[in-house]
């Protein structure tokens, strides 16, 4: 028989700390998030923490004003454009880094993720600048360029993470029963790849939408996105209608990232049943 295991009182009160500052560290970075979205029901002229009395007012005027919806429709088509496009070039750079032999393999992930760590506003002035020679400022086209290469490094993360878990034989399967690679991409690797891709495209949706010193600089007078508005009323008005705006993208966030976690959990129980 083995002894019972001995009650340690140092680790249970090292446990029990760290869980508390985790809890701390989680509340500290929840809070902001928690306040916006009750203060979008206020029916002041004014921000106000808690509203009183509570009201739909300011959602009503925000779905009654053209600028304010003709900018979330501009961002939401941005951000739908970029999807797909940075899901594409970044399942294929993915692809070419891990089964392919790519020359300067570390070079070129290095330059791929660079945009998640050159600061946004280094980006968005050379955008800038570039843009103007090319007539692309506030443009579909040019917005969609500047959000995709910022939504690629997300993609390819989660894209090499999920291929580093197939195993290449599957591939080789295939060939061996007469697939061509592209087929046996298609029909093998691709399936297989489906929750990393979906967790991708939620990502660049996200960072697409919310994307707002790239989008500050590349917007023109006419064509704003949600992020540009936002930054005008602030300066200009500091209406509830940016709670409003607010609680809108934590919802529609909140929405697809739990979309994807459930997706996840009923893969992890098919693959475990």
């Amino acid at each position: 028989m083995t002894a019972p295991a001995r009650f340690n009182p140092a680790k249970h009160l090292g446990s029990l700390l760290l869980g508390g500052v985790c809890g701390l560290v989680f509340l500290f970075l929840l809070i902001p998030t928690i306040v916006v979205i009750p203060a979008s029901f206020s029916s002041t002229r004014y921000l106000s923490f808690p509203p009183s009395p509570w009201s739909l007012h300011w959602y009503v005027a925000y779905f009654q004003d053209a600028e304010w919806v003709g900018a979330t429709l501009f961002s939401l088509k941005i951000a739908a454009l970029t999807t797909v496009t940075s899901v594409t070039l970044g399942t294929l750079c993915a692809l070419a880094l891990v089964r392919g032999r790519v020359p300067l393999k570390g070079a070129v992930r290095a330059i791929v993720l660079a945009p998640m760590i050159v600061p946004h506003i280094v980006i968005a002035v050379a955008m800038y600048m570039v843009y103007l020679q090319w007539n692309l400022v506030g443009t579909l086209a040019g917005f969609v360029l500047a959000h995709t290469m910022i939504c690629v490094p997300f993609v390819v993360i989660n894209v090499q993470a999920g291929l580093q878990k197939i195993d290449p034989s599957l591939e080789m399967a295939a060939a061996s029963l007469g697939a061509n690679r592209f087929r046996a991409f298609r029909f093998v690797t691709l399936p297989l790849l489906g929750l990393s891709m979906m967790t991708s495209a939620a990502f660049a949706f996200i960072t697409s939408l919310d994307e707002a010193i790239i989008s500050y600089f590349l917007s023109s007078s006419l064509d704003k996105t949600l992020t540009r508005k936002m930054f005008e009323d602030i300066d200009f008005d500091l209406s509830p209608i940016i709670a409003v705006v607010s609680t809108l993208v934590i919802v529609l966030s909140v929405a697809l990232m739990g979309s994807i976690e459930l997706l996840r959990v009923r893969a992890a129980r098919r693959v475990g049943g």
